[in-house]
């Protein structure tokens, strides 16, 4: 309950005023951490993992992300790849921030419902790092389709009214 109030009293002290895009971000971020530190022994539970043996599991991922020691074998584009995930994600986020900043939670929340087909596709390309690419069943293909024609309509009579505006 007292949860509820917590937008209203935000909304009180910034009395209608704009947030920082990175502030929202780096909230976000650390409730994410905090959550999963706060979730960590039933997540480590329905991993299978025992609860006691998470610090080695630390302590090797460490290893593995500063690509260090003998655990160094399979943490190839260690630490480079980790922070380059972290800057695309932390842009990507930003993104769809402004996005919504700037237009509706509606046209935010479509972008990103377009950019989950897009980054499945993305991943079957032989990049690398990443293995051997693989095809995608045709069930994926004609989803993403219908999909991209759903968002072509909807936003069509928005486009044809702009250029009627103009």
């Amino acid at each position: 309950m007292i949860l509820s109030f917590l937008f209203q009293a935000g909304d009180t002290i910034l009395k209608g005023g704009s947030v920082d895009l990175f502030v929202i971000n780096s909230f976000g971020s650390g409730f994410q951490a905090l959550f999963i530190l706060l979730l960590l022994p039933f997540l480590s539970r329905l991993w299978g993992v025992p609860f006691y043996q998470l610090p080695s599991y630390f302590k090797d991922g460490a290893a593995c992300f500063v690509n260090v020691g003998s655990l160094a074998k399979g943490c190839e584009g260690a630490p480079l790849l980790p922070l380059l995930f972290i800057l695309i994600n932390m842009g990507f986020n930003i993104s769809l921030l402004h996005l919504l900043k700037i237009s509706s939670a509606l046209v935010s929340s479509l972008a990103a419902t377009f950019s989950v087909p897009l980054s499945i596709y993305m991943f079957t390309l032989p990049l690398p790092y990443l293995g051997v690419d693989c095809t995608l069943p045709p069930g994926f293909l004609v989803g993403a389709a219908v999909l991209v024609i759903g968002l072509f309509v909807y936003n069509l009579p928005h486009a044809v009214e702009a250029t009627k505006v103009q």
